[in-house]
């Protein structure tokens, strides 16, 4: 067994999207090797409606899978197929837009006007690129979660986790995308396939990745990476942590526990050619699709 170093840790950053809506994104349209097959993280969390209610209305996607997980109030979707339905707290939605989808969502808060909730894109392989587009609709209830004898409690919405498998399948990067809650003070190690690429993305409380402890639990500082760092610090709320090669991910848990997404996926290791949310492997299809788009042929008939 080898534990997973932290690669870097760093903040999501307030960011306007859609109509007007404010949210943190964590990474997203920048070297896209660098968490392969992942592309783009945004962390929709905010108390006030008049800074989420504009949503985000038509728009397409190629080439690429977006996964919704929403925590509290509601989003609801349509899309340029007919389908149409509403998120709640603790539901899950995986779209495969293969070849092309127009959809919309627009997310309400609840009773006290909050909403909260997480979108990740996935790269689709050249192979799958012009797939037909598919849901996965999943309700929070159907979603698994483990709880460990010491109040560690999982969420398992992709892969296999603890003997349990998520409800979400068939999806091109073979994913694993865990929602972990470990009580305050508490040590835990997950396994993560030594081939994937893995981040963690840390939303309540704190706590130090680490790869050694000292007897009786204390942290000790290591060197990470090439540089000097201290695992005492905290990685908090809206923390994303990358981390590097191995097949464990360590965590010590802070005074207030922590809550954070564990994801994993295949890397793809294809060309891209990326344009907002349009994602192809060259230059010639990006244009294809943004012809398609202009002429009204973006949409292609169900076969």
């Amino acid at each position: 067994m080898s534990i997973r170093p932290v690669a870097a840790t760093s903040a999501a950053l307030p960011t306007l999207e859609g109509a007007g809506v404010r949210l943190h994104r964590a990474f997203g349209f920048q070297d896209p090797d660098m968490l392969d097959p992942f592309l783009l993280f945004d962390d929709f969390r905010n108390d006030r409606p008049e800074d989420f209610l504009k949503g985000f209305p038509w728009h397409p996607h190629r080439g690429i899978e977006t996964i919704t997980y929403v925590l509290a109030g509601t989003v609801e979707h349509g899309d340029s197929l007919g389908n149409a339905g509403r998120l709640g707290a603790g539901d899950v939605q995986w779209m495969t837009a293969g070849s092309g989808i127009l959809h919309q969502e627009m997310p309400l808060g609840n009773a006290r006007g909050q909403m909260h909730g997480f979108q990740l894109w996935a790269n689709l392989p050249s192979s799958l690129k012009m797939t037909a587009p598919r849901y996965q609709d999943v309700a929070g209830a159907d979603i698994p979660e483990v709880i460990d004898d010491d109040g560690t409690r999982v969420k398992v919405i992709v892969g296999e986790f603890w003997g349990q498998t998520g409800p979400v399948d068939g999806i091109a990067a073979e994913p694993q995308y865990l929602d972990i809650s470990v009580p305050a003070g508490r040590r835990k190690t997950f396994r993560i396939d030594t081939y994937r690429r893995a981040f963690a993305y840390v939303f309540e409380g704190g706590a130090s990745f680490a790869d050694a402890s000292a007897p009786g639990g204390v942290l000790l500082e290591k060197e990470v990476m090439g540089h000097e760092v201290n695992i005492r610090d905290l990685s908090g709320d809206r923390t994303l942590v990358r981390f590097g090669t191995g097949d464990e991910v360590t965590v010590q848990a802070g005074p207030e526990g922590v809550r954070f997404l564990l994801i994993s996926g295949a890397p793809i290791q294809e060309p891209i050619a990326w344009h907002g949310p349009i994602v192809m492997n060259t230059q010639d299809e990006l244009m294809q699709a943004v012809r398609d788009l202009r002429n009204g042929t973006f949409i292609r008939p169900a076969h």
